[in-house]
């Protein structure tokens, strides 16, 4: 037989059964109203579709088994896809993979007017073409590029990760574990804006992405 609870068990149980109430409440709440969270950052994109992400340009953007897929258009041009929201102060990882000409780049505290980017680009590009360096678009081109010997870090076809820091006016790059660049800068550091994937013209492009992760900064 069960045993009955007492009154003072089951007032003992009244603030468990509120708190519990509280927590899934919360947690149903944090479900609709935040995007999904991956080891302490945001997933950038769903997988899905584009949402939270705003097409520049006419090259095409698409997802395909899971993955983003950035693909020269008709017109071969420059394109974007940034994101709806601003980020300062960030810690980003990107998955990349390069197909033929993966000329393209990650782009940040930029703002766009059509295709005309403000910004600054961390680079991904074929062999021996400076992935991993900072360039500042329509301003004061390369600010860094990777010594020649680190270019091996880069797997050209295969699947690599980029690594992104920016806090303040310092930006580190990573790509595959092995540091890049790091630069400081006093322009960078009083800029804000959107992070943007970039398509680089004339045509024969095709890059894939997938595991896009930002994590917020609060220090400098």
């Amino acid at each position: 037989m069960t045993p009955l609870l007492t009154p003072s068990k089951t007032q003992n149980l009244k603030p468990k059964i509120g708190l519990l109430f509280l927590v899934l409440l919360v947690a149903g709440g944090c479900r609709t109203a935040a995007p999904p969270v991956a080891e302490g950052g945001v997933m950038l994109f769903n997988g899905k579709d584009l949402t939270g992400w705003k097409i520049h340009g006419t090259e095409l953007w698409y997802v395909e088994d899971g993955e983003l897929v950035c693909e020269s258009g008709p017109d071969k041009a420059y394109g974007y896809l940034a994101t709806e929201q601003t980020y300062k102060d960030f810690d980003l990882t990107v998955d990349f993979k390069q197909e033929a000409n993966g000329n393209s780049g990650v782009f940040f505290r930029s703002s766009l007017d059509g295709t005309h980017i403000s910004g600054w680009q961390a680079e991904v590009a074929p062999p021996g073409s400076d992935t991993g360096g900072i360039y500042e678009s329509y301003g004061r081109g390369w600010l860094i590029k990777p010594a020649p010997e680190k270019d091996k870090a880069l797997k050209m076809g295969e699947w690599n990760t980029m690594r992104l820091r920016v806090a303040g006016d310092h930006v580190t790059t990573w790509l595959n574990g092995v540091e890049m660049v790091d630069l400081r800068d006093e322009k960078i550091g009083a800029a804000d804006g959107a992070i943007a994937l970039q398509i680089h013209d004339g045509g024969g492009i095709k890059v894939h992405w997938r595991n896009l992760v930002v994590r917020l900064l609060d220090d400098r």
